[in-house]
């Protein structure tokens, strides 16, 4: 892949065989930032799991204490009390079988996040098939999935977010803004592969953290040395 003259300059500033210390990454990809918008600082953790089977399955949510810098649109399945308790929470579209219809018809996905009570779950099962593949559909171990439709949508607004294993056993996720400064990313990093560590299945063998690389959303990536992630 041929890279811009941006990249390649910025990706001087990386050895591709050195794994940094987490301050020393964190300030690194800060450094090799050279978008001109406020760019996204991703995680991407390769863990030593199958996630083709389901006992090794690596799936949760957490809630970074400073959030992603990325206000998220939640719509929310809910009916009566509950529905009247997600548009108080902040939910930027409230409702149940109206909805379905709007996202089976009009390919209408104007939301980036998915909530439901448990009663809802069999509505929402009519557009698994299109919620699924997008990552939208909810999951009690997301919380995305809850009778106290409050706390759900206010985790999400304060910078909850959900990982989640890809076919290639990585997770990505967001952990900030470059313009959040380094102690931000790295009390919202820490947050993260702490959580991912406490998810590891009992029956993951060998090395669970096999790799772990930061970005920004252009930038060249800055692995990291896995086993420094909790000093």
């Amino acid at each position: 892949m041929k890279r811009g003259k941006k990249y390649r300059e910025a990706a001087k500033l990386v050895d591709r065989k050195t794994l940094y210390d987490p301050a020393e990454a964190i300030e690194l990809v800060q450094k090799t930032s050279y978008e001109k918008f406020d760019a996204t600082v991703e995680c991407h953790l390769k863990l030593g799991v199958d996630s083709r089977h389901a006992d090794q399955q690596v799936r949760g949510a957490v809630v970074l204490p400073h959030g992603t810098g990325k206000s998220l649109r939640v719509l929310v399945f809910a009916k009566g009390d509950k529905a009247a308790e997600a548009e108080a929470a902040g939910a930027e579209y409230v409702g149940a079988e109206e909805l379905v219809t709007k996202i089976q018809n009009e390919n209408w996905f104007e939301f980036d996040v998915v909530v439901a009570t448990p009663d809802m779950m069999g509505v929402v099962g009519r557009i698994g098939r299109v919620l699924g593949p997008k990552g939208l559909m909810p999951n009690p171990k997301a919380g995305t999935v809850s009778m106290d439709i409050k706390k759900a949508v206010e985790e999400i607004k304060a910078g909850k977010i959900e990982y989640r294993l890809d076919r290639a056993n990585i997770i990505h996720v967001p952990i900030g803004k470059v313009s959040f400064g380094s102690e931000k990313l790295m009390d919202n990093f820490k947050t993260i592969v702490d959580a991912v560590q406490k998810a590891k299945p009992s029956a993951a063998k060998g090395t669970y953290m096999r790799s772990v690389v930061l970005t920004t959303t252009m930038g060249p990536g800055v692995k990291v040395n896995a086993v420094r992630v909790n000093d």
